[in-house]
This record gives structure tokens, sequence and C-alpha cells, in this order.
């Protein structure tokens, strides 16, 4: 499950999300990549973000392709009750995880996915989660 600093990394590099795509199977040895709609929601406010016209075409045409390329995950209430859970047992550790985070690590806990990204910090954070430096 790509974290939305992979998919920003790889734009800011120049690549296309096919490319980021194929990059990532190829260092995880995985084809099974999705997308958590958090990301998503990540994604969209870079967009509206963006400090120039082109940047957010730029932007706006990756996450198309992206959203074309990769199964987009919800977060439903299995997901949530995790999160909610392993918020509360981190919290109570004076460890806080950003929400977005917490979400998508959830999300891939329960559906059995490691998170790809290119800031391992926060979910790092998250017990028995699996992640991948991109």
């Amino acid at each position: 499950m790509l974290d939305s600093t992979a998919a920003v990394a790889a734009e800011r590099q120049g690549k296309n999300a096919r490319q980021l795509l194929e990059i990532v199977a190829l260092e995880t040895g995985d084809g099974e990549i999705a997308i958590s709609v958090v990301t998503v929601l990540e994604l969209a406010h870079g967009i509206t973000r963006a400090d120039t016209a082109e940047r957010r075409n730029r932007r706006q045409h990756f996450l198309d392709d992206l959203l074309a390329g990769v199964p987009i995950q919800p977060v439903t209430v299995p997901v949530a009750i995790r999160a909610g859970q392993i918020d509360g047992r981190s919290q109570a550790h004076g460890v806080r995880i950003p929400l977005s985070d917490l979400l998508i690590g959830a999300s891939a806990l329960e559906l059995g996915y490691r998170v790809g990204t290119a800031n391992v910090r926060h979910f790092e954070q998250i017990p028995g989660l699996k992640v991948v430096k991109l």
C-alpha cells in the first residue's frame, strides 16, 4: 500500500505513475500494489496547494494515472476500529501518530499489505506493520 510520500517523491523526480508502480514492483518483488483512499485525499490536497497551473496539472495527471493503475482501498469499519485501538495504545505510551498515517497503516494491516513510503518514521510506530522505504 503506497503512502503519498512515495507518490510525491516520484512526481518530484519527474516520474509518472506507471514508472512509480514499476519501481515499487521491482523493489518489493510484489505486483499487488494498492493505495488507501486517505492517500488520494493527501494527493488531492497537494494538487490544490500547487503554486502554479503547470504544477497543478502535472500533479493531477499523476493522480489520474495512479487511480487508473491501482485499486483504491476504503476506510472500513474494521480499519477504523483497528486504527482506534492502535491510536489508544500508542497515545497511552506517549506516541502520537498522524491520523492519515494511522489510517493508511491500519488499512495495510487489515488487508495484509506492507506500506511503501518515503517517510518511514510514523509507520514504524505502528506495531506489526511492515514498512518498505521507497
